[in-house]
């Protein structure tokens, strides 16, 4: 099936005038040449102003950041919350979502980069990670405000080989943790529910100028530190024929859970994570006040967890997730406009009687209090959780380095599992507010409609 697809794909875009730019003796850079700033998930940028030079080599490469957003919740929940989102968390509220701040350098072969982040997606992301509480002398106050430091070596053989140990950012879900560089603020759900970090080591070899495959070892899945003794290991392979299709695979297999309070010391639980992309541009004349280019975007994901152990008998084929994202977007007026449509589906069979064995789950909404809810009903008659997402994403690009952005989204579900106008804290909105009225559980309901506005700077 995946290769009739890939097939197609090239079809597609032989119809449509892609021409493949071939390797050239001169071309020694991997991707030299080619134009990729319109894939999802990349930085647009053309030109990077903060550069410190010598002579005609850059030495040093700055990076400034900011992305800031109102969503209004057509709910109306009463503690300003939003949930199920890795990207937004909060309604009726203008919100600081990330600041970051850092650099780069690959001068006389040296790799290194520090970037630095503050605002309410930590809350979202980084706060999430209970590796942490396994253990001693660690913190997720230590290590969150760093969004991506590494350091490591180009070596010059084929196209390159680099090696390099830190934390990075992920590459698994093909969309990225800066919105700027997605074609939609909200993230498509199969990308919302996988990794935006990983801390570890990794291998990238270039064979070709048109080929990239990563090999990782990691301390888990999107944790800062192991859950068990056993690392993570992870690959990532990315084949550009020409500047006008990218095709991806990624892998994920390690022993980690997001429950270690239930498993003693160390979980023996097998997670398996694939996902691949194709995204392909099928017009372009960047000169046109018109339509300038045109691309689509083709997503899935699919994942398991399994385990023998009694005390945490895992099952694959009752413990697994799927779900695919297709995007299609225009750029109008010289591409400084565009419009993005987006439908995705997801489906997790990993709840059981209550019991989240998923590490597909982490936007749940907060503890149900004294009563039990509509979602926990849902799970107890074992009913499975579908999800469905349409967005549509309306961009103004003035110039490379400023984005207004302007966005609907509806979701569904086949359970209880969006935000109603009781919110997930109390009666009185405040976590620690008065609990006079007993019982109480966080209102959920199967639907969703909002509309988010964002400015987004990137320098």
């Amino acid at each position: 099936m995946r290769n009739c697809i890939i097939l197609l794909i090239l079809t597609i875009s032989c119809n449509f005038n892609i021409v493949a730019q071939n390797d050239s003796a001169e071309q020694k850079t991997p991707f030299e040449g080619m134009e990729i700033n319109w894939i999802n998930g990349q930085n647009r940028q053309q030109e990077f102003l903060l550069t410190l030079k010598k002579g005609s080599e850059i030495v040093i490469t700055g990076f400034a950041y900011l992305d800031s957003y109102y969503n209004f919740n057509f709910a109306k929940p009463i503690d300003n919350t939003q949930t199920i989102s890795a990207t937004i968390g909060r309604h009726n509220e203008v919100t600081l979502n990330l600041a970051s701040i850092g650099f780069e350098t690959s001068y006389n072969n040296i790799l290194a980069r520090v970037f630095v982040q503050y605002g309410q997606m930590l809350a979202i992301v980084q706060d999430q990670d209970a590796s942490v509480f396994r253990g001693r002398n660690t913190g997720i106050n230590n290590l969150k405000f760093i969004r991506e430091a590494a350091a490591g070596y180009h070596f010059n053989k084929w196209k390159g080989i680099n090696v390099e140990m830190g934390i990075f950012s992920s590459f698994i879900g093909l969309e990225s943790y800066l919105t700027q560089e997605n074609w939609n603020y909200q993230r498509s759900m199969v990308s919302d529910f996988t990794p935006f970090y990983f801390t570890g080591a990794r291998v990238q070899l270039f064979p070709t100028t048109k080929l990239k495959t990563e090999l990782w070892i990691l301390n888990g899945w999107q944790s800062y530190n192991s859950f068990s003794n056993s690392p993570g290991l992870g690959s990532s392979t990315l084949w550009r024929p020409n500047e006008n299709l990218q095709l991806v695979a990624n892998f994920y297999t390690g022993k980690d859970t997001n429950n270690p309070d239930t498993l003693g010391n160390q979980s023996q639980r097998i997670r398996f994570h694939h996902d691949n992309c194709i995204v392909a541009r099928y017009y372009k004349k960047p000169k046109s006040t018109a339509i300038s280019q045109a691309a689509f975007c083709i997503n899935s994901h699919y994942g398991f967890q399994s385990n023998n152990e009694a005390k945490d008998e895992v099952k694959s084929s009752e413990n697994f997730m799927f779900g695919a994202a297709v995007s299609n977007r225009i750029w109008f007026n010289k591409n400084k406009l565009a419009l993005t449509l987006r439908g995705d589906y997801l489906t997790n069979q990993s709840v059981e009687n209550g019991n989240n064995k998923s590490p597909y789950m982490a936007f749940l909404p907060a503890e149900p209090g004294n009563k039990t809810n509509n979602y926990d009903v849902a799970i107890a008659n074992n009913e499975k959780l579908k999800l469905f997402q349409f967005t549509s994403t309306f961009d103004v690009m003035p110039n490379d380095n400023l984005t207004f952005r302007f966005e609907y989204c509806y979701r569904s579900s086949s359970i209880p599992y969006f935000l109603g106008s009781g919110g997930t804290t109390s009666p009185s909105a405040w976590i620690n507010g008065p609990s006079t009225i007993n019982p109480w559980s966080a209102d959920l309901k199967k639907d969703e409609n909002r509309i988010t506005i964002s400015v987004n700077f990137r320098m």
